[in-house]
């Protein structure tokens, strides 16, 4: 084919990356960029700065993380941007984030997530829910049709929200599939003759595309096309929009697995006991309700809590961590959201961490645990904060 544009790539993870391959392997002048610097093998230009591609590019396609790295990356871009310039978000982003961006960019944004991971961007056969203007739309239905099937939606809120749904049937259908293959463990039967049988029912799609990774060998784990943490993120963004609990997204957050690990391998892991679960529960409670009760209960009476506050370590005893809080919820608790993110058990010593997100600041939380008189403690706790954004912080932020 004749190139009619050229198009830049923001992002080059394992999506990105997938992408402005195959435009450039449809003849297509692609130019990328990311934050981390990766390269693209094959005829894929890449630029040091996102203002560098964009300049040059007719349509610019985002392939980012989260709704906070589209935010940041189309502030770096606008003054870049032609007049002309298409952007073409791909990136699984929240509704009411892929509204704001909607607003920003007006007629020159379309809102397309896609469904779908590697192996079918590479064949070109992704569904694309894309939301936007008739004059955009068409500008880049030929590099979507280049990508796989266009399924046109109004509004890039119901773009963003439909993309998350689909997911939410992802997560149900690994967690179902985890089910299955505990219970045939439990049963010894051999892994590959119950792939065979679960491939002949309703998860035979899920164990097709993904029956390498449920019969891989961990020490040569095959790479991930869409991994746990991605999985995770979507699903917390789910539950914050429909402002309903989701069943899938705490059984995937307790997931005890790398979260950078394809999502099948969600359906592998050793199930975890629930008591070592429960002191993590007893914390995130103590946050949700600021009532020290809670952290009594979750901590062993000889724990430490340890991090940097202010520029300058601090390590508090347990009274004087619960000294912090004053038995009532942060005025802004109905915005936080708390994450368990992994949990590895050795015997009667556990780790885990967990990723707490209150108002302006994140933060991480690594976690010992020890199991001592027949339950489990939190033996010490070591924490990162990260401001995440601009403004002012709540009065009671709490550590």
């Amino acid at each position: 084919m004749t190139t009619p544009h050229t198009v830049a790539v923001l992002g080059l993870g394992r999506m990105g990356a997938a992408i402005a391959t195959r435009l450039a392997d449809q003849d297509w002048d692609v130019v990328g960029w990311t934050r981390s610097g990766r390269h693209v093998a094959g005829a894929v230009e890449t630029t040091r700065e996102p203002n560098d591609a964009v300049t040059k590019a007719d349509i610019t396609v985002l392939a980012l993380f989260d709704g906070r790295a589209c935010r940041q990356v189309v502030d770096r871009i606008r003054p870049s941007l032609r007049p002309d310039t298409i952007v073409l978000n791909t990136s699984t982003i929240a509704p009411a984030e892929a509204s704001t961006l909607a607003r920003q960019l007006g007629p020159s944004y379309v809102h397309a997530p896609v469904l779908g991971s590697v192996p079918a961007v590479a064949a070109g056969t992704l569904r694309i829910l894309a939301a936007g203007g008739r004059d955009a739309l068409d500008r880049v239905r030929p590099v979507l049709r280049a990508l796989g099937t266009v399924w046109p939606v109004d509004g890039a809120a119901t773009a963003a929200s439909l993309k998350l749904v689909a997911n939410s049937s992802l997560a149900g259908a690994v967690l179902a599939l985890r089910d299955s293959l505990r219970q045939a463990d439990a049963l010894d039967l051999p892994r590959a003759q119950v792939l065979d049988v679960l491939e002949l029912g309703q998860l035979g799609g899920l164990v097709g595309r993904k029956r390498t990774f449920l019969l891989a060998d961990e020490s040569t784990p095959a790479p991930a096309e869409f991994t746990i943490g991605a999985l995770g993120k979507d699903m917390a963004l789910l539950a914050t929009a429909s402002n309903s609990p989701l069943r899938n997204a705490a059984d995937l957050a307790a997931t005890p697995a790398d979260p950078e690990a394809d999502i099948a391998v969600a359906a592998t892991v050793p199930a975890v006991d629930e008591a070592v679960l429960e002191p993590l529960h007893s914390y995130i409670r103590g946050h949700a309700t600021g009532d020290p009760t809670h952290f009594r209960d979750a901590f062993l009476l000889t724990a430490h809590i340890e991090g940097i506050r202010d520029g300058a370590f601090v390590s508090w005893r347990l009274d004087e961590y619960c000294a912090l809080f004053p038995g009532r919820p942060a005025t802004d608790e109905p915005t936080r959201t708390r994450r368990i993110d992994t949990i590895d058990v050795h015997g009667t010593v556990a780790t885990a961490s967990m990723t707490l997100r209150h108002g302006t600041d994140t933060f991480t939380d690594v976690f010992l645990l020890m199991r001592a008189d027949g339950r489990w403690r939190i033996a010490n706790k070591a924490y990162h904060r990260t401001v995440t954004s601009g403004g002012e912080r709540s009065r009671t932020l709490r550590p």
